[in-house]
């Protein structure tokens, strides 16, 4: 198939990729905007019989270890916080993306789960530690959603990890990115990007996505978040979690000095608070999935 080809069928993927359910993209939309309440939050799950029973059972579960059980959504949702709630709800009805094998780059299934999961936290974490304000949970939200476009190319790459990571040692390709884009004609932010358009998610949402590998080129309204998602990303494959072959094959956009001031110290404390949470949150969900 030729590269055009391949590039217009990613396209059409993205544009024919199941919505996601009414309450996550509520919860989105309200999670995006600048000025919101968690009493908005806890509405939306009270209106989902679904998502209600998912909240209870892991503000419930063994891994956060309550001493009394919560049955009231209201506590359930103030305790987990917003970025949770909004994670379960993604996690329920984005598991077909989340929880693909990319075959595309030599990776297991829940790879790309558990990576955005970290790189969510991770974004969080700088998030906080930034000169500018930056809604921390804005930023978890983008972390996971930043790189849902590989589950939609990595069929299409299958059997050229060899040859591009090639290609990068001699210098032909300057990164993964531009690996992808010269072999199918579309890279996995375009192709994220492209879905977050069908999803109809915040501006903001898909700036993050589209640009997360060159938070430069995003617009200045959006370049703080931006590069926050940027560094979590990096953050997470620094820490073990990437998603196969094309872990740290991009390069760190040095400009994130201008929001954010992190020596070694803070990465460290960064990447120990990335381990303890996620070990937290992915254990409840699976636990919940089985029970």
């Amino acid at each position: 198939m030729a590269t055009q080809d391949k590039r217009e069928d990613i396209l059409r993927a993205a544009e024919k990729a199941p919505l996601l359910s009414p309450s996550a993209q509520r919860l989105l939309q309200i999670t995006s905007a600048r000025e919101h309440e968690l009493m908005e939050i806890v509405a939306v799950v009270k209106c989902d019989a679904h998502l209600t029973v998912r909240v209870l059972k892991i503000v419930n579960s063994a891994a956060f270890g309550l001493l009394y059980p919560i049955s009231s959504i209201d506590r359930a949702v103030s305790y987990l916080g917003e970025r949770m709630v909004v994670g379960i709800a993604l996690n329920d009805c984005a598991a077909h993306l989340f929880d693909k094998q990319l075959d595309g780059y030599e990776s297991e299934r829940g790879s790309l789960w558990r990576h955005d999961l970290q790189a969510a936290i991770a974004s969080r974490e700088v998030a906080q530690r930034a000169r500018v304000e930056i809604n921390p949970d804005l930023a978890f939200t983008a972390g996971l959603l930043h790189d849902l476009g590989k589950a939609l190319i990595s069929d299409y790459l299958r059997g050229t990890c060899a040859g591009l990571l090639a290609e990068i040692e001699q210098n032909q390709v300057a990164d993964y990115l531009e690996g992808e884009r010269h072999l199918i004609g579309i890279d996995h932010t375009e192709a994220g990007s492209a879905l977050a358009r069908n999803w109809k998610l915040a501006e903001v949402l898909q700036m993050a996505i589209a640009h997360h590998h060159n938070p430069g080129a995003a617009p200045p309204e959006h370049r703080p978040l931006v590069y926050a998602v940027h560094l979590g990303d990096i953050i997470a494959m620094m820490g073990g979690c990437g998603t196969g072959a094309d872990t740290l094959r991009y390069p760190l956009d040095q400009g994130y000095g201008a929001f954010f001031d992190l020596g070694g110290e803070d990465l460290a404390a960064i990447m120990l608070d990335v381990q303890e949470e996620f070990a937290k949150i992915d254990t409840s969900l699976a636990e919940t999935k089985e029970n």
